[in-house]
């Protein structure tokens, strides 16, 4: 049986210096993965991570860049190619949840919310499979989606159809560009304590510091999701132990899509 390995593998990951996009890139880095870029806004934030992340086999780059910017595909590709050449894989882990719904979204918010959770990962999956065909070799993209895809929460209105745009593009990713041997997947991932929820619960929404406690003991296993799970998924996608494995939307969530 094949082992589970990213060696020789160039990676990209948005969202890489906190949160779940750190966790991602910290399995990368343990699976002995060649190069890992991660992109992210706080250069501070990013060059610590890029720090702690680099082991004895992988190399870390850390690059700041706001995916809101309209160049930002840009200037990424500039950076890897220029760096550690051609990418092997993406993950698309960067996202914001800001909070709008039918009766109080604001257009501002919505124009951020598509721009980072959905144009940015149309263009950088663009940009990487057209890489891929150019240098004729094959590559795998995982994609960071929510549960909120198939509804949402009435608050979480524009989030979800951000979502939900992300996990249609992947779909129709994998469809047009399997003959290429570019394999595109998406995370489905259900409630995490990530920095930027804990940030949202805590402060924003007022829920002070045991939120997490209250929220869990709500939930059928009593815990949120933790963010080593969506990296261990996702290793596992980017790896060529998931073989064939495309076009799929993987539900990380402890609820069961489709009861009453």
């Amino acid at each position: 049986m094949n082992s589970l390995t990213l060696k020789n593998k160039n990676i990209l990951i948005t969202g890489g210096s906190q949160g779940v996009g750190f966790a991602i890139a910290k399995a990368c880095c343990s699976l002995d993965a060649e190069n890992v870029v991660i992109v992210g806004r706080d250069d501070l934030k990013g060059k610590k991570a890029a720090k702690d992340l680099s082991t004895e086999n992988t190399k870390v780059f850390f690059l700041k860049v706001d995916l809101f910017h309209d160049n930002s595909t840009d200037l990424i590709f500039d950076f890897t190619s220029q760096e550690i050449g051609s990418l092997d894989c993406l993950v698309n882990a960067a996202g914001i949840t800001t909070r709008g719904s039918f009766l109080d979204g604001k257009i501002e918010d919505w124009n951020q919310l598509f721009a980072i959770n959905a144009r940015s990962p149309f263009f950088l999956m663009q940009a990487f499979i057209r890489q891929a065909i150019d240098n004729n070799i094959p590559g795998s993209i995982v994609n960071i989606s929510s549960m909120h895809t198939y509804c949402g929460h009435p608050e979480l209105a524009m989030y979800a159809g951000s979502k939900a745009a992300v996990s249609t593009l992947t779909k129709n990713a994998a469809n047009a560009h399997v003959k290429d041997r570019i394999r595109v997947n998406a995370i489905a991932m259900g409630w995490a304590a990530t920095p930027a929820e804990k940030d949202m619960q805590a402060n924003k929404l007022g829920k002070g510091e045991n939120w997490i406690d209250e929220a869990s003991s709500q939930l059928p296993l009593g815990r949120l999701l933790d963010v080593s799970e969506v990296a261990n998924l996702t290793v596992y996608l980017l790896s060529d132990l998931s073989g064939l494995q495309t076009g799929t939307i993987v539900d990380l969530e402890q609820k069961i899509m489709g009861l009453v």
